[in-house]
């Protein structure tokens, strides 16, 4: 064997034993691992409690309105400004909430005598939404307060000006109450429902 080819036989040896920057190659590769994972973790908590506050904004818009005999258009505007608080600290823009009283006749068939919604649309008078109504509760001669929330979560993760944007995730939530103080709730200036 030459001399020359003993060196490099020997300095490739020295090479592969060489270790000094082993951390610097390691650590460039675990690192985006790392960050993905963490603002993925972030990520996913933060869409469990906004659908969570979804969930309990809803109740809430049902359990206020199946307290009082009678409302009034200002009862239902304070019930949808009080999204601001139960979402805090996230956004209500994206809020669409829809208060109902539903009438169930004698043949179980639910339809809506009153609407009112914020952002969205309101069901229109003696439409039939018998298929929303949970089968445990649709009892022929009663009313209902229905209340449903829906609200559009966008992470916010996700490269501007790149070629990934994150996913818009629709949560929502419908509840039912029954009214507490009388069989129905009355709403005198709602459009009257036949």
């Amino acid at each position: 064997m030459s001399l020359y080819r003993l060196a490099e036989w020997l300095n490739a040896r020295n090479f592969v034993r060489d270790v000094r920057g082993l951390a610097a190659v390691e650590f460039a590769v675990i690192f985006p691992v790392a960050l993905m994972l963490f603002f993925g973790t972030i990520e996913v908590s933060t869409g469990v409690a906004v659908d969570r506050k979804v969930i309990i904004l809803t109740r809430t818009l049902s359990d206020l309105i199946s307290q009082a005999k009678s409302v009034t258009d200002t009862d239902i505007s304070n019930a949808f400004n009080i999204s601001s608080a139960v979402m805090a600290p996230y956004s209500n823009t994206p809020v669409q909430a829809k208060i109902s009283q539903v009438f169930i006749d004698s043949n179980g068939v639910a339809k809506v005598k009153w609407s009112k919604a914020s952002n969205t649309s309101v069901h229109s008078c003696n439409e039939v939404v018998t298929t929303l109504v949970p089968p445990g509760i649709n009892v022929a001669g009663t009313y209902l307060i229905m209340s449903e929330v829906a609200y559009d979560f966008t992470p916010a993760a996700g490269m501007s000006g790149g070629s990934f944007t994150p996913p818009t995730l629709h949560l929502s939530d419908r509840t039912f109450t029954r009214p507490r103080q009388t069989d129905s709730v009355a709403y005198p200036s709602a459009p009257v429902c036949n």
